[in-house]
């Protein structure tokens, strides 16, 4: 059974890469590092419960699995190559078993292909569903982005909207909230279960970008790494968060305010640029489809404040997601 598990993700997402030697069969799996190149690896778990509701379809399951790491590689301005899977399955009869395995292969698929991303190993064992995917992707020397080089003076940017990812698990976990079929209410869960990783983004801001981070745990954490990393402070204009019409139209200004600065699973990219850079960037983003807002600039000092729009200083009632708060 293990094997054919792994059989039916494999005969989706094989690309015939040339520089996979050997891929799955063996004991490892035989890999070529272009010349010229550094690896940039990142691994990310999910966990029934935790990281996706327990009815969440299994197409999303395996979009998302895939999503939140090349999303890092995206932080990193990587481009990505390959995957390893480990999936931990609950003990179910074999048609429930291979219905789950065909639904998760599908979405785990549709994003892979795109980008030429091949499967070159796996596991499966049982227990409670989880998944970790392990992404493997390539950067020219030198050019990597990371979380360490912010500068005072900074610019921050983030690209698409903040808050809709919340906003939809929100809306899931109370359902008589908004109706069913509501476009509105469909977008916001549709960006909680299928994110999509700014790739392109990360390759354009190469060389551009001072630091780069996606944001997974909420814009005031994530944005935290990176100033803690740079050794600055951060201040956020909250009227400058830029949030979709559909969060708009379903909640409350404070309560948008709210899902935008401190709700996960957007993976949006949150990064700072030089001042003189800034309408440059934007423009070149742009024509990639997705943009970038300005929200705020890098300070002297340590952490991330927010300005509301009367000039007072916001205290968050919380800055992002925990995983290990009680």
């Amino acid at each position: 059974m293990e094997f054919r598990l792994i059989d039916r993700i494999r005969e989706r997402t094989a690309q015939g890469r040339d520089d996979v030697r050997l891929g799955i069969g063996d004991d490892a799996a035989l890999l070529a590092v272009p010349e010229g190149q550094e690896l940039a690896v990142t691994i990310d778990t999910l966990v029934e419960g935790v990281h996706f509701p327990r009815d969440t379809a299994p197409a999303d399951i395996g979009w998302k699995s895939l999503a939140v790491n090349l999303s890092d590689l995206a932080a990193m301005g990587a481009t990505p190559a390959w995957a390893l899977l480990a999936l931990t399955l609950p003990k179910a009869d074999v048609q429930a078993t291979q219905s789950f395995i065909d639904g998760f292969a599908e979405g785990f698929a549709q994003l892979a292909q795109p980008h030429r991303l091949a499967l070159v190993g796996g596991d499966t064992t049982s227990g409670p569903l989880t998944i970790s995917v392990a992404v493997h992707g390539f950067v020219p020397p030198g050019k990597a982005l990371t979380r360490a080089g912010a500068k005072v003076g900074d610019v921050v940017l983030v690209t698409g909207t903040l808050g809709d990812a919340a906003a939809g698990l929100y809306l899931l976990q109370h359902a008589s909230r908004v109706e069913a079929g509501d476009a509105r209410r469909d977008y916001l869960v549709e960006r909680l279960n299928r994110p999509m990783p700014r790739l392109a983004v990360g390759v354009a801001l190469r060389e551009r970008a001072n630091a780069c981070q996606d944001i997974s745990d909420g814009l005031l954490a994530d944005l935290g790494h990176i100033c803690a990393q740079s050794g600055v402070g951060a201040e956020i204009d909250s009227a400058w968060l830029p949030r979709s019409p559909a969060l708009l139209g379903l909640f409350d200004e404070t309560s948008a305010r709210d899902f935008a600065l401190s709700g996960g699973d957007d993976y949006e990219l949150c990064f700072t640029v030089p001042a003189a850079r800034v309408a440059d960037v934007q423009a070149d983003l742009a024509r990639l489809g997705c943009g970038a807002a300005r929200i705020g600039r890098i300070v002297e000092g340590e952490g991330v404040r927010v300005r509301e729009p009367d000039g007072s200083w916001l205290e968050p009632a919380r800055r992002g997601w925990d995983h290990f708060a009680v």
